[in-house]
């Protein structure tokens, strides 16, 4: 009994657990993304890697045999991406958890600035950006640790969960809502509202690939209006969740509520040129009272699309003009 103590005590919590989530991926860029975690100056004590495999027509676990070490694999029935990294969180131990998408990959030296962030600074979130580009422009910034709820306050926000490294202590029991699209744009910023400090770096960290396959370029009918649909519940939850916090974070998460409410808006015009839908979704918001658009000078862009889409005529010109996405 004495021997078992004295092993699990000198079992080390890795910095980072990184959870990666695939579903019928080519293996080249599984292994790809894999690699560059391999790649960042982690001992294999500090780093946890955790492949969610959701239900893949073929394990890819079979083409990896010669890294399987180096990973746990897990794999599921197919439940979507929610469940998946849901699955990742209940199996982490890591101090840190780092999302990635398993067609993209971390750029190496920008992560190192992220680490290095984590380690020497202990924020409760590190905030990085994305980029397409595979040039590597390492930017050494760092801003002033500052609160979830200011941070919401006073930027605008990427919800994409895959552009912050954060601690898993300050999940709670938070996770991501499961077979919904958008399951970012809830997430996000609730995670942000539990945050003590946030440091913000400009560094592109994060390489995020374009393909047509992904839910974004997914053009059925179907698909969009069901995006647009679940675009709409995540907007009612947040309103939901803002009714039962205190002042200060209320006012932050209205700013986010407003945002993702226009860009909401704007999709259904981009994506369905569709008078009657655009109608009905704003009366739907409006029971919610959600629209009008807060007259809030978030920023310019806010500021213009509030103003034409508060007047029938405006409505009209976007639905005409604006090209189709």
């Amino acid at each position: 009994m004495q021997n078992q103590l004295s092993t699990s005590q000198n079992i080390q919590t890795p910095l980072v657990t990184f959870i990666i989530t695939i579903y019928n991926l080519p293996t080249e860029l599984v292994r790809e993304c894999i690699e560059s975690i391999l790649a960042l100056s982690l001992a294999p004590a500090d780093r946890e890697i955790i492949v969610i495999d959701d239900g893949s027509d073929t394990p890819i676990i079979e083409c990896l045999h010669d890294i399987e070490n180096d990973f746990l694999y897990v794999r599921q029935p197919n439940q979507g991406l929610s469940i998946a990294r849901n699955t990742g969180i209940q199996i982490a131990s890591g101090k840190y958890i780092q999302f990635v998408d398993g067609d993209d990959y971390l750029i190496q030296a920008p992560y190192e600035h992220c680490l290095d962030i984590a380690r020497y600074h202990n924020p409760d979130m590190v905030c990085f950006e994305f980029t397409h580009s595979k040039k590597q422009e390492t930017s050494l910034t760092l801003n002033k640790a500052i609160s979830g709820i200011a941070y919401l306050h006073n930027y605008n926000l990427h919800a994409a969960a895959c552009g912050y490294l954060f601690k898993k202590e300050k999940l709670g029991k938070l996770r991501f809502t499961p077979k919904i699209f958008h399951e970012d744009e809830e997430f996000t910023p609730l995670l942000l509202l539990r945050a003590e400090t946030v440091i913000r770096t400009d560094t592109k960290a994060y390489f995020y690939r374009m393909r047509n396959q992904s839910i974004v370029n997914d053009s059925n009918k179907k698909h969009i209006l069901q995006r647009l649909e679940d675009t709409q519940k995540v907007i009612f939850r947040l309103k939901e969740v803002s009714e039962s916090i205190p002042e200060t974070a209320r006012i932050a998460l209205e700013r986010r509520i407003a945002q993702l409410t226009m860009d909401y808006l704007y999709n259904i015009i981009k994506l369905t040129k569709n008078q009657r839908y655009l109608e009905k979704a704003i009366s739907q918001l409006q029971e919610k009272k959600l629209y009008p658009l807060p007259d809030k000078k978030y920023t310019k862009k806010y500021s213009v699309f509030r103003r034409v889409i508060n007047s029938n005529l405006g409505k009209k010109i976007m639905i005409a003009t604006l090209p189709r996405l």
